[in-house]
């Protein structure tokens, strides 16, 4: 399984180093597990999409599709936020198993 090279961050990214490592995110994005779940009436109908290994990486839609697009569009948010805090970007588990 392909995954991020990570490395020792200290400080702020400079702007071309933070750019190069959100366009390797977003490359690896689908290598991370992304779990998803139904809504409840009360949580307002729809799909719930998480990121386990991106702490409070969540997105939703009214489909599954719809879910995991917006949680994708949340990851390169959250690593944006994490680079630009000059916080590292954790790579994919590799224990996750994808389906075909």
């Amino acid at each position: 399984m392909a995954g991020i090279r990570a490395k020792l961050i200290v400080g702020p990214i400079p702007n071309a180093d933070r750019d190069a490592t959100i366009r390797a995110f977003l490359a690896a994005t689908t290598c991370y597990r992304i779990l998803l779940r139904p809504l409840s009436n009360d949580e307002g109908v729809g799909w719930l999409a998480t990121m386990p290994d991106l702490p409070g990486c969540t997105g939703d839609g009214e489909t599954e599709i719809e879910a995991i697009e917006d949680v994708r569009r949340a990851a390169l948010e959250w690593a944006d936020a994490a680079t630009r805090d000059g916080d590292p970007v954790p790579p994919p588990a590799q224990n996750a198993v994808a389906a075909e």
